[in-house]
């Protein structure tokens, strides 16, 4: 049966913009739409919550998967917000807190022998804070007896100012539920077992109780964190109030996060990189394998700002004026090139997504020499490059400041990415 966008979506928006627009209103409406999927982003985070409590409570292979799902859960929503990023200080000044990529997760917890120890670029690769009550860091001692979120936050998230000391938010979540993937490039997520939150005689490899405590405090950290950034975009909050200080900035805000998200963090940093170094550990999602979720929902994300419109995870939909009425009103062309071009993208997304979820995983589709792989990689990233393109040309006949797009030497300078 042929796949369509509307099917694969659930949804038939396809109707024409209005033809008047008003920019207030549309800026009303970015606002509104990240105050639904921040919400989201916190009611699913609050359920994993519940989950992890649960786990840790009473350790079960079946409270594991519960836990593993609500993550998995929470991925959904959280993508979507990605293209608040980069045209929203707030929201660029807060992310590393939540999802941060990649991490060194010897920082954490055990890892196989072959991952190694400390390395020139991180010193904490294998500092394994899980197996060590006090510790020597950035020429500090460390009282870590008590895991909690002032530890994780305060003291070990990029210890020494290196980006993959990563101790907070969902990557190290999802660590901690999944395990290493030690798959390589055959099929198959990590594989901690639940025993790994054990008591007694069914704790495997050591500390389980402060394993619980760490994996309980990132998640009570995340929590906190989602709570904070949904109330920034609440009516009295200080994202709103930045992007409505000025309309034409506030205008500017939203194609920056749509085209920067677009071309050098999607297209670039998280998919084309991977293909050029054959590299599994270039999956964003990569203990899960949920990385074509990932990818399918940050595409979704950008969809969803141009058109105004987001479903939430109750199947409510916040919608209203959109950016694709104000180009439209600008330049019927431009507008109906862009949503055709992010239509584009979604279809290749849904091609990815399915040829996974049937067994595909996105670490073979990364491995050297797989050709239906690479095609259905990088199909996606030239629809993502195409659509950054008509992006360009919405900024054009708006009017507003030139913008600069964030870049990826993966895109733009290939030669850089093996020197």
């Amino acid at each position: 049966m042929k796949t369509t966008l509307a099917a694969a979506l659930g949804t038939t928006m396809m109707i024409a913009a209005p033809a008047l627009a008003d920019k207030a209103a549309v800026l009303d409406n970015y606002a509104d739409i990240a105050g639904a999927a921040y919400g989201d982003s916190l009611t699913t985070a609050q359920a994993l919550q519940d989950a992890v409590n649960a786990l840790i409570a009473t350790p079960s292979a079946e409270a594991l998967q519960l836990a593993k799902q609500a993550w998995l859960n929470a991925r959904v929503p959280y993508q979507q917000t990605e293209v608040y990023r980069f045209g929203n200080a707030i929201v660029d000044d807060w992310e590393g807190r939540v999802n941060a990529w990649p991490l060194d997760e010897g920082l954490i917890d055990y890892v196989d022998a072959a991952y190694g120890g400390a390395t020139d670029e991180n010193e904490y690769a294998a500092l394994n804070v899980i197996a060590n009550p006090t510790f020597t860091l950035s020429g500090r001692e460390i009282d870590a007896t008590s895991i909690n979120p002032d530890l994780l936050q305060g003291a070990l998230h990029e210890a020494d100012e290196v980006e993959s000391n990563v101790a907070t938010g969902y990557h190290a979540i999802e660590f901690l539920l999944w395990g290493q993937d030690l798959n390589g490039h055959g099929k198959g997520a990590g594989n901690r077992s639940w025993s790994d939150y054990g008591t007694g005689d069914d704790c495997t490899n050591g500390n389980c109780d402060r394993r619980g405590d760490y994996l309980k405090a990132a998640t009570d950290l995340l929590v906190s964190d989602l709570e904070w950034m949904s109330a920034q975009w609440a009516d009295d909050g200080a994202a709103r109030a930045s992007l409505l200080e000025n309309e034409d900035a506030g205008i500017s805000a939203i194609l920056t996060g749509m085209g920067s998200l677009s071309y050098g963090e999607q297209a670039g940093e998280r998919m084309r990189l991977g293909v050029m170094l054959n590299d599994p550990e270039e999956e964003h999602d990569c203990f899960s394998d949920n990385t074509h979720n990932s990818h399918f929902y940050d595409a979704m994300g950008i969809r969803n700002v141009y058109l105004g419109s987001y479903t939430g995870i109750d199947g409510m939909v916040t919608s209203g004026e959109s950016l694709s009425s104000l180009v439209a009103a600008a330049d019927a062309g431009v507008d109906a090139e862009l949503t055709g071009k992010l239509n584009a993208t979604m279809l290749e997304m849904v091609r990815l997504k399915a040829a996974a979820e049937a067994g595909f995983a996105y670490d073979m589709m990364l491995e050297r020499g797989n050709a239906g792989g690479e095609a259905l990689i990088m199909t996606a990233v030239d629809a993502l490059i195409d659509q950054t393109r008509s992006i360009e040309r919405a900024v054009d006949v708006l009017g507003v400041a030139q913008i600069s797009f964030e870049g990826s030497d993966s895109l733009d300078d290939p030669d850089a990415v093996f020197q």
